[in-house]
């Protein structure tokens, strides 16, 4: 769920890669970085650190963040790591000088680490597979042995990428000298669009995760990079694109639109917004199924903010209820999907909501969530309503029950953390402590996106079906996930890597 973007422009990219990041902040809480060239000189300058954009980025480091071609990154850490090591853009001085930054999560990457150890001795440094994913792009190029290599090279080079990694990436990457490259895994499972903005010398391009990111730079949206696509730009601004994997198929993830993108944001052609709309009336239908005569009890359609808000409004139009915000956000606290320890999200639950209770005193009401993952917002979300005055708390997901781990790139807590554990629909009712609740069909969730693009025939829905879509995980390598999720080694892996000393910055590298 990272946020990747990069630019090959015709001044100054630093200030816009940090708009940019600001922008899919949403993407990634945990670190940010941002790599620029200065082509002239032949430097390589690199800023990263855990935190927000606002705070890892000064006056001081945007002075050093010189050159017209950057890439940036936001990270949201898969494993739950807090080590500033991990931090993106990553960087190899051989061959050339190359930077990458990633969104998902290879499935091979244990393997990758020891074949390239045998290959060419290269050592991982650390537990981020994106440090993985650009040394097999870097042991490739290198092995074309070509002193002064074109974007053909880079495309052949991606080309064995495809061959050897596994799982799901979206990848923005620098060469020293050649451009900007950026490619998608062979299923299109995490977004990655392509923005022009014309004028100057030359067109400038732009490649990032949503295409919000694009808007507000003023760059339109040229395109989607394709499932296996590669799409490099050079340093004169000349695009170029090409396949690069065989037998590739778009199958994108459905959970972006249930909840990590932004609804202003465009993806293969879909309009998160719109298909969150389709959500909230599928969700409609569902409820009048369960009063047939019409005459259902609820008073107030309250949504649990942000994510949840879109999908909440056609649902109360078509239940012709009242539609209200209830809570009252603030934004200064994290989103507690993220956040490691029970007692930690717990506790910022409380922090990060307040009820008004003016919108609940007496009233029967339909609080409506994007997704319910561990219950442990929503749970303390309900008890909130009851303490504000509702008579009756209902509660509706517009997502299907999340049962499944996520292998390509979110970071959703180890099985036996789900609140969906504890059985069947009445069961998570009474553990949440609503007094009903409803979940979306997955084929409605499904039909929700697709209408806004019917060409894509299949979405990558593992964590509500356990359809691993890559074909390569068994229930060895989800027990070792589960091992490595869980709140007690997150925990732990937290305390080792407070005490790590930060990572020293990469500036005026030639």
């Amino acid at each position: 769920m990272c946020g990747i973007v990069g630019i090959v422009g015709v001044g100054n990219v630093n200030q816009e890669l940090y708009d940019a990041l600001t922008v899919l902040q949403h993407r990634g809480q945990d670190a940010a970085g941002i790599v620029t060239i200065d082509h002239e000189q032949q430097k390589i300058a690199l800023r990263k650190a855990n935190g927000l954009v606002r705070d890892v980025f000064e006056q001081k480091h945007m002075l050093r963040l010189q050159g017209n071609i950057g890439i940036g990154h936001v990270r949201y850490p898969t494993a739950g790591s807090a080590s500033s090591a991990e931090a993106q853009p990553m960087y190899v001085n051989s061959p050339y000088g190359i930077a990458l930054a990633h969104n998902g999560n290879l499935t091979n990457a244990e393997k990758l680490k020891v074949d390239l150890f045998r290959e060419e001795m290269r050592h991982i440094n650390t537990d981020s597979d994106s440090e993985v994913l650009l040394n097999v792009f870097a042991h490739e190029l290198r092995a074309l042995g070509k002193l002064n290599p074109s974007h053909e090279d880079v495309f052949e080079a991606v080309r064995v990428v495809h061959e050897r990694c596994k799982g799901a990436y979206a990848a923005v990457s620098l060469v020293l000298g050649l451009g900007m490259l950026g490619f998608r895994d062979p299923l299109g499972i995490r977004p990655l669009v392509i923005g022009r903005r014309r004028g100057g010398r030359h067109d400038e391009f732009m490649l990032a995760s949503e295409s919000v990111a694009l808007d507000v730079l003023g760059f339109e949206l040229y395109d989607d990079v394709a499932p296996g696509e590669a799409v490099f730009v050079t340093l004169d601004g000349t695009l170029h694109r090409r396949q690069c994997a065989e037998n590739s198929r778009l199958i994108p993830c459905i959970f972006e639109h249930v909840y990590l993108a932004r609804p202003d944001s465009i993806m293969d052609g879909i309009s998160v917004y719109k298909s969150r709309l389709r959500m909230g009336e599928y969700l409609a239908d569902r409820i009048l199924e369960m009063y047939p005569d019409g005459q259902h009890d609820i008073d107030v359609v309250i949504p649990i903010p942000e994510t949840s808000r879109t999908c909440a409004m056609p649902l109360a139009h078509k239940l012709d209820v009242k539609f209200r915000e209830g809570f009252v956000k603030n934004r200064y606290i994290p989103r507690t999907f993220i956040m490691p320890g029970q007692q930690e999200r717990k506790k910022s639950v409380r922090q990060k909501f307040n009820a008004i209770p003016l919108e609940f005193q007496d009233k029967n009401v339909l609080l409506v969530d994007d997704s319910i993952v561990r219950g442990t917002t929503i749970s303390r979300i309900v008890q909130m309503a009851r303490d504000a005055g509702a008579k009756k708390v209902f509660v509706a997901s517009a997502a299907p029950p999340v049962r499944y781990p996520n292998v390509y790139g979110i970071d959703l807590p180890a099985e036996e953390e789900f609140v969906a554990r504890v059985g069947d629909v009445d069961a998570i009712c009474q553990e949440i402590g609503a007094d009903w609740l409803l979940y979306q069909r997955l084929d409605d969730l499904i039909l929700a996106a697709h209408e806004g693009n019917p060409n894509i025939e299949t979405y990558e829905c593992s964590v509500f079906d356990g359809n691993y879509v890559t074909g390569d995980i068994d229930a060895e390598y989800l027990q070792r996930l589960s091992l490595h999720r869980n709140d007690e080694s997150k925990k732990r892996r937290a305390a080792e890597q407070s005490r790590e000393p930060s990572v020293p910055e990469l500036h005026n590298h030639a």
